[in-house]
């Protein structure tokens, strides 16, 4: 093949179907008949000698030089489009509907600031949530489902940061550490809380998918423990009105705590376990990357730290009392860890 008689075009087909990874959606974007990206698909494997995306049941997936040569294809073409066609974008007269996926309590903190900054900056622009039903938001990201997904997604940011070739993008949000919440006048309130009151005690999950094991369950059993889960949600709002109500004990991240609206109801206490920080990413596609709406809403998402901060104090600040989370609970954590190696 000489690179004097390619079609330039062709590495255009090339690099829509990688990006939405399907042909149909490729040819809407492009403008095209579906036969034609198939036939510009062809003319492109017989021109670099490989078949460079092979049909799959969801799709289309990409050969091993297919992800060798995009990265390079689309650098290209972008640097091109911002020459020929510069951007020309103004938030006040743009219109854009954009896809959310997060869980309720995410929602609860970063949604007010959202739509204040939409109200003042960006009065065409409109959000539709969609439930957060997964930790693995990719799928719904390639297929054009949602455009931004907003959550604690550990294995797929440990993917995607090893993977610097996939056309998902990420970006950490803020990070939290998690507390075990209770009614206030629950039998455990006011005393400490050891491993053996912990699993003795009847628990509540958040759990999206109905799955009734957790993070916590695993370090558990690595120690020959296990606790009962008598309840399973998938709505943070839901946990707080249920654990403010019964006997049941849950484990939240303290920044959504608050966003239960059963502040006044609920006290915490670290767990006896050491367990990882909650980490809160933002992922998208890379087809959204360079769309300047979708650039502005990612900044403002980016603000909810803000949020969270606000929300942590309302449930109780370093010094807070009355059995709210304090110092004391924070310095108390090596000490819970401790005990739980001794036990």
């Amino acid at each position: 093949m000489s690179f004097l008689t390619l079609d330039l075009n062709l590495l255009r087909v090339f690099d829509a179907i990688m990006v939405e990874q399907n042909l149909t959606r490729a040819a809407e974007k492009l403008d095209m008949t579906q036969p034609a990206v198939s036939n510009a698909l062809k003319r492109l494997r017989d021109a670099l000698g490989d078949d460079l995306l092979i049909r799959t049941a969801h799709g289309v997936k990409p050969t091993p030089h297919a992800e060798v040569l995009w990265p390079t294809v689309r650098k290209a073409l972008s640097s091109l489009e911002d020459i020929v066609e510069p951007e020309q974008f103004d938030l006040r007269t743009a219109q854009a509907t954009f896809r959310l996926a997060m869980a309720d309590a995410t929602a609860a903190l970063g949604l007010p600031g959202l739509v204040r900054a939409i109200e003042e900056q960006a009065p065409h622009m409109q959000i539709r949530m969609t439930p957060l039903v997964t930790r693995d938001p990719r799928p719904m990201l390639t297929h054009g489902d949602i455009d931004l997904a907003i959550g604690f997604f550990p294995g797929v940011v440990s993917q995607l940061a090893s993977s610097p070739d996939t056309p998902i993008r990420h970006e950490r949000v803020y990070s939290g550490h998690y507390l075990c919440v209770m009614r206030r006048d629950h039998p455990l309130a006011h005393k400490e809380l050891t491993l053996d009151t912990y699993c003795a005690a009847d628990h509540l999950l958040v759990s999206f998918s109905g799955r009734a094991f957790a993070v916590i369950d695993d370090l558990l059993a690595q120690i020959g423990r296990e606790r009962k889960i008598l309840l399973t949600v998938n709505q943070f709002f839901t946990a707080g009105r249920v654990v403010a109500n019964s006997d049941l004990l849950t484990v939240l991240p303290r920044h959504l705590i608050a966003a239960t609206g059963m502040t006044r109801e609920l006290v915490a206490r670290e767990i006896p376990l050491e367990l990882p920080s909650v980490h809160v990413d933002m992922l998208w596609h890379e087809r959204d990357t360079r769309n300047p709406a979708h650039a502005w809403l990612r900044r403002n998402m980016m603000e909810m730290k803000n949020g969270v901060m606000a929300a942590e104090i309302e449930f109780g600040g370093p010094d807070a009392e009355d059995g709210r989370p304090s110092a004391g609970l924070d310095q108390g954590r090596a000490g819970a860890a401790k005990k739980v190696a001794r036990r």
